[in-house]
């Protein structure tokens, strides 16, 4: 059965199907990442290191080919699935350099008598379920932390990105990854459900909707197993004042704009203060009104946009759009579907009512949300009344102003006077129905890890 498959958003043309795993295929998947965890968490840090570290120089290697591979599946643009290999590298690297720092024997006090010392080892093997919207990264940041510290993987990737997936397990294989310590694998919905239940699987991280993460979640729970979600986002931006509008709302737009609008953390619910709020507005319609459709080698140009993920996805979006609008809100640009391909020209959307559908759900893709407040606590009002928390950025002229309301919103990560904190050295991960658990950083290697106490009495 050919769920996986490669299908051109711009086009629609399917260029590429793969089979679904069979549940021979899948056992025997599970069996080869048990066999191999006892050797591969046997070894000392520094080896699995050092092949982690040839795997970050592959990602950057091949950074080029897997920036097409990305187009073709999503709809990527170029320029920015080149940025996206580079960090899947850096961050492995990350791992690579600072894992055995990360792992190390912590030696805590006692007034017994005897050694008390907290040991940081490898559970055995883990699940990732991964998204297509960040198909490098993604996996990065999963894979990156637990190959160091010796976990084995089993990697379901999205379905619309089956040559993503390949291309990283062949980077594996090039790197000298072990047979069974990281495996791609084709797996449908109740595959997934066979290997959380499986004993022998001690953990499953999964990037993706709300649905998907309460199925996964539930699942763990009943078989007892750990998991970390990172699941949707709807950001707030709160923009308290500026000496440059015109500015503000680039940056504001660039942001969203990014990976065309389908990113968690994209700024989602961008918050504008009232004495600026029409300047602002008009300024990102100019920005709108100006771009076209484009492939995603085009589409490395600011002016233009690429398709979305699927015509699925777009269909969606322009159904949400459209139920915002006879909702009440004001579509003041852009919002068309186009006739073929996964295309929604870029859109500003303003006067979205509390209780709408706009309000609560999440926009993934090319729209602009704006609303106008009219005091400080105003915005952080508006902003903590998500049922997200995921990310969240506070701009001022007043650095002091711009961190009191940051220092209050009811997100993971809050920023202030950027769009967003990035690099493989800061956590990432979310509270409220954006998840728990956290990826990157030190953090990111805290997870799936047994920390364990080792008492030598005296």
């Amino acid at each position: 059965m050919s769920t996986f498959k490669v299908q051109d958003p711009t086009t629609g043309e399917v260029l590429e199907t793969f089979d679904t795993a069979t549940d021979a295929e899948v056992t025997a998947a599970i069996d080869a990442a048990h066999a191999a965890y006892a050797e591969w968490g046997a070894r000392p840090i520094t080896e699995r290191a050092e092949i982690a570290s040839k795997v970050a120089r592959l990602f950057d290697a091949k950074k080029d080919e897997l920036a097409v591979i990305a187009g073709q599946e999503m709809g990527k643009p170029y320029s920015e699935a080149v940025e996206e290999a580079e960090f899947a590298s850096a961050i492995i690297g990350y791992y690579a350099d600072h894992g055995a720092e990360f792992a190390a024997d912590q030696e805590i006090p006692t007034e017994s008598d005897g050694t008390a010392i907290i040991r940081r080892r490898p559970i055995g093997v883990l699940l990732g379920i991964m998204p297509w919207n960040f198909p490098y990264y993604q996996i990065a940041r999963f894979a990156g932390p637990n190959l160091v510290l010796g976990n084995t993987i089993l990697l379901k990737d999205a379905n619309l990105c089956p040559r993503s997936a390949l291309a990283v397990q062949q980077i594996m294989d090039e790197a000298g990854v072990p047979r069974g310590v990281y495996t791609n694998l084709f797996a449908d919905h109740d595959q997934v459900a066979r290997i959380i239940a499986d004993p022998r699987v001690q953990g499953v991280s999964l990037t993706g909707s709300e649905r998907a993460g309460a199925i996964v979640a539930e699942q763990a729970g009943r078989n007892l197993k750990k998991a970390v979600l990172e699941l949707g986002g709807s950001d707030p931006y709160i923009i308290l004042d500026s000496d440059d509008v015109k500015k503000a709302a680039d940056t504001a737009w660039a942001t969203r704009m990014y990976n065309t609008g389908q990113a968690c953390n994209s700024n989602k619910r961008i918050i504008v203060m009232e004495d600026i709020y029409d300047e602002f507005v008009d300024r990102l319609v100019e920005l709108a009104k100006a771009m076209k459709p484009g492939t995603p080698k085009e589409a490395s140009a600011d002016d233009v946009y690429s398709a979305l993920s699927s015509r699925e996805a777009a269909e969606h979006l322009y159904e949400q759009i459209q139920t915002a609008v006879q909702e009440g809100a004001t579509l003041r640009v852009g919002g068309e579907l186009s006739d073929t391909g996964a295309y929604i020209s870029p859109a500003v959307l303003t006067d979205i009512a509390p209780g709408t559908k706009a309000y609560s759900e999440e926009l993934f893709g090319p729209v602009a949300a704006v609303y106008k407040v009219a005091s400080d606590e105003e915005a952080l009002e508006l902003a903590n009344s998500s049922d997200f928390g995921l990310g969240g950025a506070v701009f001022s002229t007043n650095v002091e102003r711009a961190k009191k309301i940051a220092s209050r919103l009811e997100v993971g990560m809050a920023n202030v006077n950027t769009p967003a904190g990035e690099g493989a050295e800061l956590p990432f991960g979310g509270v409220k129905r954006s998840g728990y658990g956290r990826e990157l950083g030190p953090l990111g290697m805290d997870e799936f890890v047994n920390k364990q106490l080792y008492y030598v009495s005296r």
